[in-house]
């Protein structure tokens, strides 16, 4: 896609700026060990079809420190949005309902010419879009972050005080949405909250069903850490965490870890703890274990690699990947 690029370098983020000119630019600062970034990109690559005038631009915020902190990047994903050179929006976190707004807003707004080049989407159309955008929506003054009025900020008190994972839609920033929404849901004030597409309500009965304790069975929960860990751990009977994978281990005690296991016949899944920050440093804690590679049978910690060798030269190595010890 002619429209989405990468930016290695100050100079290359500066030129991708001048040649947008007028146009809308925007630059996802990220990082890729954070995997809400990835998810990001694919938002990206969606808008960037729907929006053929506008620039989509990665950086890796670590790897370009200059351009960084010129524009105080202090945690990723953070999207910058340019137009004519200069800064004209930002937002920080993975919101995709936010980011897909603010694009729709921005790219209307001036750009060349005749615009993004297709018929700006008929408001009920994106109304239902940003409804859906997540399981569990809250359309709201400001963001989840920042709460810019009484309401909105006990609401997400209490979504966040019961583990709910929801998105958010700041209403101020986009007053087609704030006043289109009233009428698409029949509902005359804000906040107002949404599963799966379906009106809930506003502050009052969302307080009502987490007095009742019926909000945790309407809203889907967040999942933690611990329980993703266990869920990855659980992922098949015998599970290897290592740097790289099966095809290619990036670190010598993983390549050795690798060696061992493929002479022992047994079926083994793995990890990349170099794809996921959150599961290297997480499964440490978890397991009380402060190194890699680590290896796993049916759930349970067997080990790093000193370990697997000791099983292997005192023959006990396969009957204990069997599960049999």
């Amino acid at each position: 896609m002619a429209n989405l690029v990468e930016a290695t370098s100050q100079q290359q983020f500066e030129d991708f700026l001048a040649k947008a000119g007028k146009c809308l630019t925007v630059v996802h600062f990220q990082a890729a060990w954070a995997p809400q970034c990835g998810q990001m990109n694919e938002v990206m690559a969606e808008l960037a079809k729907e929006h053929t005038h506008t620039t989509f631009v990665k950086l890796e915020a670590e790897a370009v420190p200059e351009v960084s902190e010129k524009y105080e990047i202090a945690s990723v994903p953070t999207f910058l949005f340019f137009k004519g050179g200069q800064k004209v929006d930002r937002l920080d976190g993975a919101h995709a309902p936010d980011l897909t707004g603010k694009v729709q807003r921005l790219a209307v707004a001036g750009g060349s010419g005749g615009g993004e080049g297709s018929p700006t989407l008929d408001l009920n159309q994106r109304l239902k879009k940003l409804i859906n955008a997540a399981p569990c929506m809250l359309f709201m003054k400001g963001s989840s972050q920042e709460p810019r009025c009484g309401f909105s900020r006990q609401i997400v008190a209490l979504l966040k005080d019961r583990s709910i994972q929801f998105s958010s839609f700041d209403i101020l920033s986009d007053e087609e949405v704030r006043q289109g929404l009233k009428t698409y849901s029949n509902w005359p004030t804000y906040p107002q909250l949404y599963v799966n597409g379906e009106l809930i309500g506003g502050l009052d009965i969302v307080k009502e069903l987490a007095e009742s304790g019926e909000l945790e069975n309407t809203c889907p929960k967040t999942v933690t850490l611990e329980h993703r860990l266990k869920s990855i751990i659980n992922r098949s009977p015998v599970m290897l965490f290592m740097k790289g994978n099966k095809e290619a281990a990036k670190c010598g005690f993983s390549r050795q870890i690798l060696e061992i296991m493929n002479g022992t016949g047994v079926d083994y899944d793995t990890f990349d703890i170099l794809q996921d920050e959150e599961v290297r440093q997480g499964l440490k804690t978890y397991s009380n274990w402060p190194t890699y590679p680590q290896l796993y049978v049916k759930g349970d910690l067997i080990g790093g690699l000193d370990i697997v060798k000791e099983l292997k030269e005192s023959g006990d190595l396969a009957s204990v990947l069997k599960g049999e010890q």
